[in-house]
């Protein structure tokens, strides 16, 4: 499974390592550190058609997108 830690990126680029990892294929997994980037990359996944499940890991998120 591909692995990216967006923790500590200002928006938008969460998104957008997001976007270059999924070039590679899914699952992907994504690490991020507040809500903003989450939501964000909960929108762009569902926008462009995958699955996205999350869940709070300590102060952080991961999300699995497939």
């Amino acid at each position: 499974m591909n692995q990216i830690d967006a923790r500590g990126y200002s928006c938008p680029e969460p998104v957008l390592m997001t976007k270059k990892a999924l070039e590679q294929g899914t699952p992907l997994t994504v690490l991020v550190d507040s809500e903003t980037p989450l939501q964000n990359i909960r929108r762009f996944a569902a926008n462009n058609g995958y699955q996205v499940s999350w869940k709070a890991v300590g102060e952080d998120y991961e999300l699995t997108i497939s």
